[in-house]
């Protein structure tokens, strides 16, 4: 039997071991990717009050547990210098640029076409559309492996109004039409790409309230938690998935966005 060369996977927005981006970094090494993610401490700082102390080490520790190469870097995805950085270091640490590619990292923070002003919209912009966009474009650019892999974190903003999230839900969708635009072209270099609507994920934000309004929506009979994205992903980064792209794939267990 043939070994199979050890693929790389470089996921962004890995701050928190509750977070989707944790997840998905398990269940990748786990399949056997050396893993590079990146973190950015100020946003979780200032978004997740939950953050504990030296935890991107512990998720690094935890990685390195299942018999993968893992290495982080602190990067500001709003600062255009960071794109080939990540890369670079990726090179610089695992040997080799990424096969896969996880945007994951995203800025949230609530406000409606009451509330929104130009600065908070020009910050979600910065980190949802263009620094997905341009990571794509470094990791098409750099490729050199048997066959690519991107995987876009996209939201439920198709499935329903989200008025309560408007820079969110505006600069996500443009993810998407990234995904199905590019499908085409990257399928030329062996490389797809594919979008992950994880719906309502319990990263630990989630109050009482908010859960049971959830659960009330889910025929399934519970919530989503980050497993499930990443259960997804390490198809959507598998060999097996080779003729799956340009596809946004609702990946949430039934759930309703209205009763």
């Amino acid at each position: 039997m043939v070994k199979m060369k050890r693929k790389a996977a470089f996921i962004t927005g890995t701050g928190r071991s509750q977070g989707i981006g944790a997840g998905i970094c398990r269940e990748l090494a786990k399949d056997g990717h050396d893993i590079l993610f990146t973190y950015w401490t100020k946003y979780d700082e200032e978004v997740s009050f939950h953050r504990k102390k030296d935890e991107v080490t512990d998720i690094q520790n935890e990685i390195i547990s299942y018999g993968v190469r893992c290495e982080k870097i602190e990067l500001d995805l709003q600062d255009t210098s960071s794109f080939k950085k990540g890369f670079q270091y990726c090179k610089n640490t695992l040997g080799r640029y990424p096969d896969v590619l996880v945007n994951n990292a995203a800025v949230s923070i609530n406000d409606t076409i009451y509330t929104i002003t130009p600065e908070s919209l020009d910050e979600h912009y910065r980190v949802n559309v263009r620094a997905a966009t341009i990571l794509t474009s470094e990791f098409v650019k750099q490729f050199e492996g048997e066959y690519g892999r991107i995987i876009n974190i996209t939201t439920g903003w198709s499935q329903g109004p989200m008025p309560d999230e408007l820079s969110y839900v505006l600069t996500k969708s443009a993810v998407e039409t990234l995904t199905y635009t590019l499908a085409p072209v990257l399928a030329e270099k062996n490389i797809t790409i594919n979008a992950i609507n994880p719906g309502p994920t319990d990263t630990g934000w989630m109050t009482d309230d908010i859960k049971q309004d959830i659960l009330k929506r889910s025929p399934s009979g519970r919530i989503g938690e980050p497993k499930d994205c990443a259960n997804l992903t390490a198809f959507l980064a598998s060999e097996r998935a080779e003729w799956v792209t340009g596809q946004v794939i609702h990946s949430e267990g039934g759930f309703r966005n209205s009763l």
